[in-house]
This record gives C-alpha cells, structure tokens and sequence, in this order.
C-alpha cells in the first residue's frame, strides 16, 4: 500500500492507496503514531484508492484511532469504496469512525462527532 502525506490547514492527510490488511496496517499505525508525537491532533484518512480490507486493517485503524484520542486529536475517513463501506457496515465500526464521503464534507464538519454514511 502507498500512503501519500499532505497538509491542509495544521492536519496531516493521508491518501491510502492499495490493500489494508497486517503489514501495511502496521505501517499505518506507525506512520500515524510518529504524527502524534509530533503534536498532530487531526488526521483524516482518504480511503478512495483502498481496494481491499480486512480484520487486520480495521484493528489498525481502531489502534491508529486510540492513540490519536490518546493526544485529545481527532481521526476522520472518507471516500469509502462500497466494499470497504460494507465492512465497517457490517462490522458496526461505522458507528465508531467518523466517515464523510468526500474530504471537503470531513473538513467542513464542526469539531462535534458526527457520522455521516453513504
């Protein structure tokens, strides 16, 4: 998987392109963490590029989401293929995560939680 870094206005984005899944979600995980440490308090993950995800991508998120609460910031996905939209679906972790369907609507959503779905 290739994760692309940008920064929009003090919070770090993350394009993920390719499979979500052990290894990659590990990087993932460590790659947020390190943005953490360094005093990043809102990252927003845009999943359009994911084509594929399983228990171990989500456990990374779930970890990726803890340590983010950890510094009191705040994690946002969007653009969520259908197939990845079903997972979280199903697994009832679209309660969990903030997700919006594009990265304007994530940017443009006030600081409270709410979960927008497909």
């Amino acid at each position: 998987m290739n994760i692309d870094v940008r920064e929009e206005s003090g919070a770090k984005i993350l394009a993920l392109n390719g499979r979500l899944e052990l290894t990659t979600g590990k990087e993932l995980k460590e790659k947020i963490k390190v943005f953490c440490d360094s005093g990043t308090t809102r990252i927003h993950l845009n999943m359009e590029q994911v084509e594929f995800i399983n228990s171990s991508g989500l456990g990374a998120l779930i970890s990726a989401m803890k340590e983010i609460r950890l510094v009191k910031g705040r994690l946002t996905l969007s653009n969520l293929a259908p197939y990845v939209q079903e997972i979280f679906d199903i697994t009832q972790l679209a309660h969990i995560f903030e997700i919006f369907e594009t990265e304007q609507a994530a940017f443009a959503s006030s600081e409270s939680v709410t979960v927008s779905q497909r």
